[in-house]
């Protein structure tokens, strides 16, 4: 902790950490005094049209510069989270970081110039290889020095691995976003599969929701589902999901702070990788 010599006051920058979700849809991105131990400010931008990762470039730095007074303060901490569909997950034993491409290459067009890294998995015997934005990390590296960053499918199962169990058999988690989402299926904490997928009505999403059930001969109305990230219960797919399963739920993740009173509290299940990449 540092102190202004002449006011003997405490450096804000000192207890703040910021944690940055980005992907091709967006940023969203959340404050934490660590002090207080509030969240201080909760904020999410949405990009319409960018398809690749130069335009999400030109849309972040059209967003820093229009929000300097947030994102012009220096931080104890930094944390970054990519949301993209390059990623896979690999058992640690089967897993070796000179054959990265081989991991990706049946799943994913893999350009000669990608750069592929890996996250472990801190709570799993699982690691995590993907693509990360590079141009993205090089523009906050330029702005902000070192900072940590990973794919956000490995917080979202690292967060959900510490979730209580509260099932005896099989739990479907179905992580929702814009226009993809990852379901992820745990039994007895180890994870049986983690897939994402890109959809636009609906239908496209229970049809990969419960082709997933199937292909794992699940019975729909024994499994428990629970949903988490930006889905409400009146919205359609909750509603067509719960037309085929029987046990559907939201996630009630308890957060260990709270929230500043000028900040909107966010439901339990929404904004999970982000409130959990401190």
């Amino acid at each position: 902790m540092k102190l202004n010599k002449e006011s003997n006051t405490i450096n804000q920058s000192d207890f703040q950490k910021l944690s940055i979700q980005i992907s091709l849809n967006g940023l969203s991105f959340c404050i934490l005094d660590t002090i207080e131990n509030k969240i201080t400010s909760l904020q999410h931008f949405t990009f319409e049209t960018v398809t690749n990762p130069l335009q999400l470039e030109v849309e972040i730095i059209n967003t820093l510069n229009a929000h300097k007074n947030i994102f012009d303060q220096s931080f104890q901490e930094v944390t970054i989270s990519h949301i993209n569909t390059l990623a896979t997950f690999v058992p640690k034993p089967l897993f070796s970081d000179k054959n990265l491409p081989d991991y990706l290459k049946y799943n994913n067009k893999i350009l000669p110039n990608d750069y592929i890294t890996f996250d472990v998995v801190t709570n799993n015997d699982m690691v995590n290889v993907y693509i990360p934005y590079v141009n993205i990390n090089n523009l906050f590296f330029d702005k902000y020095g070192s900072f940590t960053y990973k794919h956000f499918a490995t917080i979202l199962l690292e967060n959900i691995f510490q979730l209580p169990d509260t099932s005896d058999g099989t739990v479907v988690y179905v992580h929702v976003q814009k226009d993809q989402f990852e379901i992820i299926v745990v039994k007895n904490k180890k994870l049986l599969l983690y897939n994402s997928f890109e959809y636009v009505t609906a239908e496209d999403f229970i049809y990969y929701v419960l082709f997933t059930i199937e292909q794992l001969e699940l019975n729909t109305n024994e499994l428990q589902l629970y949903f988490l990230g930006d889905i409400e219960k009146e919205d359609h797919l909750y509603t067509i999901t719960y037309t085929y399963v029987r046990n559907v739920s939201f996630i009630d993740k308890k957060y260990p702070f709270t929230f500043h009173e000028s900040v909107l509290k966010p439901k339990n299940h929404t904004d999970f990788t982000l409130l959990t990449n401190f």
